[in-house]
This record gives structure tokens, sequence and C-alpha cells, in this order.
């Protein structure tokens, strides 16, 4: 009888356990931690001479990204850019080289022939004088024959941003909010909808939305709670966060928190940068020293609080554009040598074993 009463208790105990398992919210721990940077430049220096070095030997940007722990490339693409490069063959053929050495792949569109963010939003030249309608159809057009273009060219994106930094809404003024939401909501869903027209059902890249308010909590509930009110579907919760611009490591870290807490979904930093030289903080005391071992430092911490998010929502970082041409930017990896910097590192002891 006592052997028999022990087998019951084992048996409810372990039965419970089984049934907590199953009910239990599942976590990302099996999921890939992204490491990520924004190297939409990159082919570009490459192409007109620019060697990108570590300890002074020449090696392939993507390769030195690659060594030191990068998982995934991000890459913008413009509807037809005549000053930048980011047109689809470009882009296609850079994600060709990030894949061959192992890379994901992250594509950001713009659906503008320019930068597209907070401050603007411009209609790409070929959708000048369309209706909403017509917006609506351009945009599904265009998001299904690109995304066409990249499984042909055996490149799928592995993840897609429908918008960039899409706060105020995108392709104005059709799409500008708070004016027009129920105008941006529908050209997002026409994006995702194109997407999932072109691709097959075996390989659908993951969604993204992504806006600019890393360390603003009462602008990220203000979007998404507006947003989600409209039930489009999506994966990924994309944000920027530039100190100067986003507040504080402790603003940063409590829009984590609320962020993965409220709306329950994965998190990246697809937007993350600070300034290896004198560059935003002349004027006012900075968190850490524009230098190279401040800009290490800076993506170190900025790290430790994604990986510190709840539930482990907080799953990857990506530096915006980090090999420009001949260090141009200060928020660059590379000197005008084209030498990487300390903050190369910071992700080494995380990936090396």
């Amino acid at each position: 009888m006592r052997s028999t009463r022990a087998f019951f208790v084992r048996f409810v105990i372990l039965s419970g356990f089984i049934f907590i398992m199953i009910l239990a919210p599942s976590k990302l721990t099996a999921q890939e931690y992204a490491i990520g940077a924004d190297l939409s430049f990159l082919k570009s220096a490459e192409d007109r001479g620019f060697a990108f070095k570590e300890n002074n030997e020449v090696k392939s940007g993507l390769k030195i990204f690659s060594d030191h722990g990068y998982n995934w490339i991000r890459l913008r693409l413009f509807h037809s850019p005549t000053d930048l490069p980011n047109n689809l063959d470009y882009t296609i053929a850079l994600a060709k080289s990030a894949r061959n050495i192992g890379l994901k792949f992250l594509l950001d569109y713009h659906y503008s022939d320019t930068w597209a963010d907070p401050g603007k939003q411009f209609i790409p030249r070929a959708w000048n004088g369309m209706s909403h309608k017509q917006l609506v159809k351009a945009v599904f057009d265009y998001s299904k024959e690109t995304i066409i273009a990249f499984r042909k060219a055996g490149v799928m994106p592995d993840m897609v941003q429908i918008g960039n930094e899409v706060i105020n809404g995108m392709l104005w003024p059709d799409g500008k909010i708070p004016e027009n939401w129920n105008n941006f909501t529908e050209l997002v869903q026409a994006g995702i909808n194109g997407v999932n027209a072109g691709c097959d059902t075996l390989n659908r890249p993951k969604i993204m939305i992504h806006i600019d308010q890393g360390g603003n909590k009462d602008r990220t509930k203000y979007f998404f709670d507006k947003f989600n009110s409209y039930g489009i579907e999506y994966d990924y919760i994309g944000q920027s966060y530039y100190p100067w611009w986003h507040g504080s490591l402790l603003d940063l870290r409590e829009n984590m928190i609320f962020t993965a807490e409220t709306y329950k979904k994965p998190i990246i930093l697809v937007e993350v940068a600070y300034c290896a030289s004198p560059t935003e903080y002349r004027k006012k005391p900075a968190p850490y020293a524009e230098s190279p071992e401040g800009q290490k430092e800076f993506l170190d911490e900025v790290n430790k609080i994604v990986l510190n998010t709840p539930n482990n929502l907080g799953i990857g970082i990506f530096w915006w554009e980090p090999a420009t041409y001949g260090g141009r930017s200060t928020r660059d990896f590379f000197d005008e040598n084209g030498n990487v910097l300390p903050v190369i590192t910071v992700f080494d002891k995380y990936t090396r074993h």
C-alpha cells in the first residue's frame, strides 16, 4: 500500500509539472540572439577601393564582422535612388555576399527613394500623385515584386521591416500620423501582404514594425497601443536607440521592461550607435567618452540591457552603419585608414569558445 501511495504521489507531481510546462509561456532561450549591423554602405566603400583592415591586415569587411560574432546583416532598400547606391540590384548583391559567409538578412523597406525617418517619409517619385487606393496597390505590388527578386536570387530575407522608423507614419502625406492612422495601417498591411504573396509558405520572412523610441516609454506606448488596435499581425518590435536623441540608459532599460511585459513580443534594437570622437556631446556631459574606448563601453552596456529584458524578449542588437567610406562618420567601427576600432570585440566574450 505504501509503495502504491508513493507511486501515486510521484505520478501526480510529475503530471502537474508537465501540465505547468505546457501552459507556461514559451521563452526564447532556444532562439538565436541577433548580433547585427546595418552594412548598407559597405559594398559601396569596397567598390570604390576602400580597404577594411584588422591590425593593418586587409580583410573583407563582412569577414571582419563575422569573425567577431556578428550573425546578421541589415540592408535598407530604396525604391529608385539617384544619389545613394541602395537599389534592388545593389542590395541583392550585398545580401548574396553576406549569405555566402552565413549571415542572416534583415531587409529594411524605406518605401522611398531616399532616407525615411521620423522627420521625412517622402513618397517615391514613381508614386507621386497617386490616390490612397493606388498607393496601397503600389506598396503591395512593389513588396511582392522585390521579395520575388530576392527569392529568385537565393537570398530570401529572414526578416523584413515594413517601413523605417515609422513613429510618424510613412508615405507622407497619405500615411502620416496622427492625422491618417487608417491610411497608415492600410499601407503597412499592404506591405505585409505583398511580402507574403512574394514568398513560399515555408520561407516567410518574419515581420518587424520599427519605431525610433528606444528610451521613450510614453511614445512607445502611444504608438503600439494604437497600432495594435488595428489587428495587424507582426512578429517583432524594432527600436532605434541613440542616447543623445532617445534618453539615458535607464530610460532604455525602463522601456525594454515595459515593452516586453506589455506587448509580449520579441524586441530588437535595430539601430544603435555611439561616436568614437567628439560629435554629439561637445556642449553637454556625455554618458561615455566619445572615443574608441567609450564607444566600446557604450555598446557593451546597451547589450547587457537587451540581454536582461524580461522573459528573454530582448533578442538582438544592430549597430547602424559601422562601415562607411573612409571613416567619414564618427559612428564607424573603422578609422580613416580602414583599421577596425576596439568596439568590434564587444561580442567576442559571448560567441567564442
